[in-house]
C-alpha cells in the first residue's frame, strides 16, 4: 500500500504538486517581454492580474505588481512580474555560473536553429561562444533576453556524445 503523500521517489511527508512548475521573472519593460516570450518561444499569456500593495507587501513582494503569466508549449509557465516603481538593475548575466540566485531559464526544443535565427530579431543576445555549441550528444545555446535574464536552449539533434 501506497501513502498517498508519497513523492514519485518514495520520500514520505512532502506534498504533491498539483500544477506544472512556475518561474517567475521581474521585468521593467513588461509588453517587451510578454512579445519576446511569445515570438520567440510560442508561450501565450493565460491570465493577467494587478497586486495591490495590501496583498504584495505581506506576501514580501514589495509594491504594487502587474503580473502576466504566460503558459510554454510543453507546459509550465513563466510569470513575467513588473513593480509600479523601477526595478534596481541586475547584475550582467554573464558569467551565468557566478551569479547567484536563478540564473537562467531552459528551454528543451527540437531544433535550436530556428530560435537561434530569430533571437536576435527580437531583442535576444547571444552569450555562447560559438553561439551553438556541441557537447554530450546535445547542442545547446545561451542568450540574454532583452532585459539581460539567462536563456538556454538545449536540443538532442547533435553534439558530440560524451561519457557522464
Amino acid at each position: 500500500m501506497t501513502d498517498e503523500r508519497t513523492s514519485p521517489a518514495g520520500v514520505s511527508g512532502r506534498a504533491r504538486m498539483t500544477q506544472p512548475f512556475e518561474a517567475a521573472v521581474v521585468v521593467r519593460d513588461l509588453e517587451v517581454m510578454e512579445r519576446f516570450y511569445g515570438e520567440v518561444f510560442g508561450c501565450v499569456p493565460v491570465h493577467r492580474s494587478h497586486i495591490p500593495q495590501a496583498i504584495a507587501g505581506p506576501a514580501g513582494l514589495g509594491g504594487q505588481l502587474c503580473v502576466v503569466w504566460l503558459e510554454v508549449p510543453s507546459g509550465g509557465r513563466i510569470k513575467l512580474i513588473r513593480r509600479r516603481t523601477s526595478a534596481e538593475p541586475f547584475p550582467s548575466v554573464v558569467p551565468l555560473s557566478e551569479r547567484c540566485g536563478l540564473a537562467y531559464l531552459t528551454f528543451h526544443v527540437d531544433d535550436i536553429a530556428p530560435l537561434v535565427a530569430v533571437l536576435p530579431t527580437a531583442g535576444g543576445r547571444p552569450l555562447s561562444s560559438p553561439v551553438v555549441v556541441s557537447a554530450r550528444g546535445r547542442r545547446i545555446s545561451f542568450w540574454a533576453d532583452p532585459e539581460g535574464n539567462g536563456v538556454e536552449l538545449v536540443d538532442r539533434r547533435g553534439g558530440t556524445p560524451d561519457a557522464s
